[in-house]
């Protein structure tokens, strides 16, 4: 990790608590599981298709005191959820945080419709799986961008509109839970950001669109790299929910949002 806060959470704050973070082996939910144990938390890491990676973030976190469990799961299987937090149930009982952090869309080979059952329906299914074992009082954040979130109002590149519009999708559906989770006392908040640094999708797009990447970073001033959205991230978790449950990374002046769109 480079260029963001050591220790966004301070050290103790989540003593005694257990954060799980979807697609965490790498990346962004890679640096939010580092910052998690900082703070104390046990944590599970969740990966797709890089168990070594995984091992070796679950070796690193535990140097730090903190017990670490690592669980290979694909969202777009049920099955392979449901054993996920079966897992993380006998482990530690229960789970005060979960990050939905995986994503995906843009891979070459995986249909037409992999974008919409990954971004959306996945979403849905591996909140809704978790409920039976949040501990009180606990928190769900949905990773997100400003391409995807403010997708209604202003057009994205092509080469990533079928991603922006199924993590949306998968937005607008999990929001339509928070009534639900308030009543259980489960806090829910979507972290949204610009083009970061670093990523896969960066990559991916830059491949597509060559020059996309620092065309964005011209227009927005800045853009935030791995760690320090992660960092952002992780606040989000330990932060008060906000007002309309949002929370928004990096520079928004290129995006129109809803209501400044129905009021012209």
């Amino acid at each position: 990790m480079t260029d963001a806060p050591s220790q966004p959470i301070a050290p103790g704050t989540l003593a005694g608590k257990v954060a799980l973070v979807t697609g965490s082996s790498r990346g962004i939910g890679a640096d939010t599981i580092r910052y998690f144990a900082q703070a104390g938390a046990d944590v599970v890491i969740n990966f797709r298709n890089k168990a070594p990676r995984a091992e070796k973030l679950a070796n690193e976190v535990r140097e730090l005191g903190v017990r670490a469990l690592v669980v290979g799961a694909d969202l777009t299987d049920p099955e392979s959820v449901a054993a996920m937090y079966a897992a993380a149930k006998a482990e530690f009982g229960g789970l005060d945080i979960l990050v939905l952090n995986a994503s995906g869309g843009m891979e070459a080979g995986l249909g037409e419709d992999y974008a919409l059952k990954l971004n959306r329906d996945a979403q849905v299914s591996a909140l809704q799986s978790a409920l039976p074992i949040l501990n009180e009082g606990a928190r769900i954040v949905f990773v997100t961008s400003h391409q995807a979130h403010f997708i209604r109002t202003t057009p994205t590149m092509p080469e990533y509109l079928p991603v922006a519009l199924s993590k949306r999708a998968g937005e607008d559906a999990l929001r339509e839970l928070i009534p639900a989770l308030e009543e259980q006392g489960v806090g829910f908040t979507v972290v949204s950001g610009d083009m970061i640094e670093g990523t896969i999708t960066a990559t991916l797009l830059e491949r597509a669109n060559p020059g996309a990447i620092e065309a964005r970073r011209e227009s927005a001033g800045k853009l935030y790299n791995v760690a320090e959205f992660a960092a952002e991230v992780a606040q989000a978790a330990v932060d008060p929910v906000p007002a309309d449950n949002t929370r928004l990374i990096g520079d928004v002046s290129a995006f129109a949002t809803e209501d400044a769109s129905a009021d012209e």
